[in-house]
């Protein structure tokens, strides 16, 4: 897709987050509280990111996942905006900003996607 197609298929805020590498306010993400079953998918292209089942409940004011669903297209790249030293993730299908990874999440793997709501979609079970 193009710019002008992501600008006729995603919201204004979501295109702010997705293209644009914006950040949701914290505790205003529609998917922060979703307990519902289900998969976490791009909202940009639909790629499968994360499952309900390594979703946690971080404190952070973002959804947060463990660990990303097996053959998730998630790329990481260092981030240094803001004067920090950050790992950004990206959708590597489509390379929409999901938000950030830190190493202080919860076993097995200690990691903690920290994701924007708006640059995912969720998909029931």
């Amino acid at each position: 897709m193009n710019d002008e197609q992501y600008r006729e298929k995603l919201t204004p805020d979501q295109y702010q987050v997705a293209r644009l590498k914006a950040t949701e306010p914290a505790f205003t993400g529609a998917l922060l509280h979703n307990k519902e079953k289900g998969t976490y998918t791009c909202v940009c292209c639909e790629a499968e990111l994360f499952s309900s089942d390594t979703k946690f409940d971080s404190g952070s004011g973002w959804p947060s996942f463990w660990n990303e669903v097996e053959g998730a297209k998630i790329t990481q790249e260092e981030d240094f905006s803001y004067g920090m030293h950050r790992i950004e993730v990206k959708c590597s299908a489509c390379g929409a900003h999901l938000g950030h990874l830190f190493p202080d999440g919860p076993q097995p793997t200690g990691l903690r996607y920290c994701i924007n709501s708006l640059s995912l979609d969720f998909l029931a079970d």
